[in-house]
């Protein structure tokens, strides 16, 4: 006990432990950072959109190997050293007894590395529990996953290092030209007058060892600077497309330093400081100073921007125009039955695609591709209309021009496991990558299309991702495929984003589709019933509305938050459209909309209809128990509660409307859903991966992991599946 009362004060007054305090003391911001990567690392924080695996399996070239792991290695080294830097630039002064030791900054980061090292350790910690238990990775492929990370840590350590030990002087380099001085003066100087005089090493000296120390750090955050720059300009090349998480470590090391700057020139009042400026830039970027305006590609934003009022929609959506859409596309109703014998009446299949990411751009393509072949074929020569969201649409249209192009005999085959490994490619690190390096700092290339200039944004990124992991077959404008569609060669396809303004939909299709209004022609003498969308075709007519190319619909049906940015429209006002999941992630309203509208012809011609709901979730999921609450979860439930419920709440409309279909529809309505469905799979994963406990299902991202990837595919063969697939074969025999 004796010992520990004497160890104790040794303990606690040493210099790591005291500027480990003085950081959660005055440095809350840059603790606030570690925080959020340790918790990243850990699965704390952003496990439902698979944020953790980011760090814990990068993807560098399409590929989890020694680079991508040396990539991230260096990025967290960079963090690291911009962290004492910050650190050493704010703090360094408070510990003046340092500027009178030999490489002052040299001995402040070895004692200031206790949490970079507490952080390192726990990143390999769970590097190596993640890559055992999800990657089906050997011990090989381990060894050099780690050793990737140690390496480039290390690599980059080593430069900053190298950098420091040359470029930084101390108290002594500073003693010795005094002691010049005065040996030019014939003044006797010996060692111990040197060591007696303050003068040699009073407090200017030492600040002026700080300043010096200081100037040289500001040119390491130029450096990394103009790198980013230069990334930021070859961003469209593969090469420099860094892993997500290392562009999220680097936007982190940027936030560090120049807080840091901030901190230091302003002192005491940099809190008050940055209140100011943040009120001013959030007046500007209200004035429209600083906003920036992600355009729909094919559209012409020079010309006057169209209006959009409600007389422009009562305009649009009065019956004149609704009954011209519909007659106009009942030719394609009528080429539909004629591919079915006279005396036949078939079915007619409704394919509705829910929206998720790239987990429900597989799990569509893979449904598909099932469910065409088990029924050779029939299934897509049965369907009529594609609806749904976000990546579930990206699925279906992939699939749908790869039977368009087999029927026009190119050698594609639309079944084949290639296709579904090219969905499931990452997209995520080049479009995380140009959010930061181009978006927030270079954002002034351009590129030419259908005539017209836009900018190399993260919007475009997208659509680039998007055209090369379709083999470029989608780059086309979405009039392209009216002849098809209209001669029943494919399924018609409607997109439904959402106008951010009013909660409208934006119905995007090849051809004018107003009808899909029909149902206000019930209530002639109602004037003020209510819009569900508007047709974008007619809207834009004058601003080339149907040369929108269609990569930029399908990404405007797919707007993830905070990564896929809102699409602004040439309209007054300008209309911002979102996800088509936010008023139906399903897809059902809309087809029960095209059934309403046709349902006399449908009666008339067909022995039924079929919705073939592909979802990527579970419709019956079990009820999660309940758990105990803190004081936050009593604070945020009111909100979480209806996010959380957002799903539930459209299928418990997307039934009534069908139930009520039952109703004005003479013919039989059938109901087949495919559903991504892993539930069954948790009391395997609570044993081998702990960020997987409660929630199998695969991350809600546009990037997956092998073992997501591996769980997305094999679904379709779980019993329930394997059940509907056999009742559709029934149906349509």
């Amino acid at each position: 006990m004796r010992k520990f009362y004497f160890l104790y004060p040794k303990i606690a007054y040493s210099f790591p432990v005291q500027l480990l305090l003085n950081n959660f003391q005055r440095n809350l911001v840059l603790m606030l950072c570690w925080v959020v990567l340790f918790a990243m690392i850990s699965g704390n924080f952003g496990k439902y959109m698979g944020i953790p695996y980011l760090f814990l399996d990068p993807e560098y070239l399409h590929k989890v190997n020694f680079k991508s792991f040396f990539i991230i290695g260096t990025v967290t080294a960079g963090f690291t050293t911009a962290f004492h830097i910050t650190c050493y630039i704010n703090d360094g002064h408070r510990f003046s007894f340092i500027g009178s030791m030999r490489k002052p900054f040299t001995k402040f980061v070895i004692n200031n590395s206790v949490i970079p090292v507490a952080f390192l350790i726990a990143y390999l910690y769970q590097i190596v529990k993640f890559q055992i238990s999800n990657e089906y990775s050997t011990g090989m492929d381990l060894a050099l996953n780690v050793s990737g990370l140690l390496v480039g840590y290390f690599v980059m350590t080593s430069l900053f290092s190298a950098y420091f030990w040359f470029t930084h002087n101390d108290i002594f380099e500073y003693v010795v030209c005094k002691i010049d001085e005065k040996l030019k003066a014939n003044v006797r100087v010996t060692r111990k007058n040197v060591m007696k005089d303050t003068t040699f090493y009073n407090k200017a000296t030492i600040l002026q060892v700080f300043d010096q120390n200081h100037f040289n750090l500001v040119i390491i955050e130029l450096f990394i600077f103009i790198f980013l720059l230069l990334l930021g300009i070859f961003k469209d090349h593969p090469a420099f497309q860094l892993p997500a998480a290392s562009t999220f470590i680097i936007f982190l090391t940027i936030f560090v330093m120049l807080s840091g700057a901030f901190s230091y020139w302003f002192g005491g009042w940099a809190a008050i400081t940055g209140l100011i400026i943040f009120l001013v830039l959030n007046n500007f970027v209200g004035e429209d100073y600083f906003t920036r305006r992600y355009e729909a590609f094919g559209l012409n934003y020079q010309v006057p921007p169209a209006e959009y009022s409600i007389t422009t929609l009562t305009y649009l959506n009065d019956s004149t125009h609704i009954e011209n859409d519909r007659k106009a596309n009942l030719v394609m109703l009528q080429n539909w039955r004629k591919k079915f014998p006279e005396d036949v009446k078939p079915k007619m299949i409704f394919l509705c695609a829910s929206g998720g990411g790239k987990r429900a751009a597989l799990w569509a393509l893979t449904a598909l591709q099932t469910a065409d072949s088990l029924t050779d074929g029939k299934l897509m020569k049965n369907s009529i209309l594609i609806t749904g969201a976000s990546g579930g649409l990206i699925g279906a249209s992939y699939f749908r021009e790869l039977k368009l192009r087999a029927q026009l005999g190119e050698d594609v085959h639309p079944y084949s496991n290639k296709h579904r490994q090219l969905i499931a490619t990452d997209n995520l690190n080049p479009i995380i990558f140009s959010l930061m390096a181009n978006d927030l700092f270079v954002g002034f290339t351009k590129f030419k299309y259908n005539g017209s200039f836009y900018y190399k944004d993260r919007a475009y990124t997208f659509e680039d991702q998007l055209n090369q992991i379709t083999n470029r077959m989608m780059d086309k404008p979405i009039e392209a495929y009216d002849s098809a569609e209209l001669a029943a060669t494919i399924p018609m396809m409607i997109l439904s984003p959402t106008i951010v303004n009013d909660g409208r939909k934006l119905y995007i299709a090849a051809r004018p589709v107003s009808f899909m209004n029909y149902d206000i022609t019930s209530s002639p003498n109602y004037t003020l019933s209510k819009l569900s969308g508007v047709d974008f075709i007619s809207l834009f007519a004058d601003q080339n509305g149907q040369d929108l190319r269609f990569l930029s619909a399908l990404r405007m049906s797919a707007t993830f938050p905070y990564i896929t940015p809102n699409t602004s429209l040439p309209s007054e006002p300008a209309l911002q459209i979102m996800d088509a999941g936010i008023s139906d992630n399903f897809g059902l309203s809309d087809a029960v909309r095209f059934v309403f509208a046709y349902k006399d012809w449908i009666d008339e011609n067909t022995g039924g209809i079929i919705f073939l709901s592909i979802r990527d979730s579970p419709k019956l999921g079990s009820i999660a128990p309940k758990v105990k609450q803190d004081l936050l979860d009593a604070l945020t439930q009111p909100i979480s509660n209806v996010y959380n419920n957002f799903e539930n709440f459209q299928d418990i409309n997307s039934d009534m409307l069908i139930n009520h279909a039952k109703s004005w529809m003479k013919s039989d309505i059938d109901r087949v859903d495919i559903q991504y469905d892993l539930e069954h799979y948790i009391p395997i994963l609570q044993k081998m991966d702990s960020l997987r406990i409660n929630n199998p299902r695969a991350s809600l991202s546009w990037r997956l992991t092998s073992r997501e990837k591996y769980g997305i595919i094999t679904s379709i063969n779980s019993k329930a599946n394997q059940e509907e697939l056999k009742r559709l074969g029934r149906l349509l025999e």
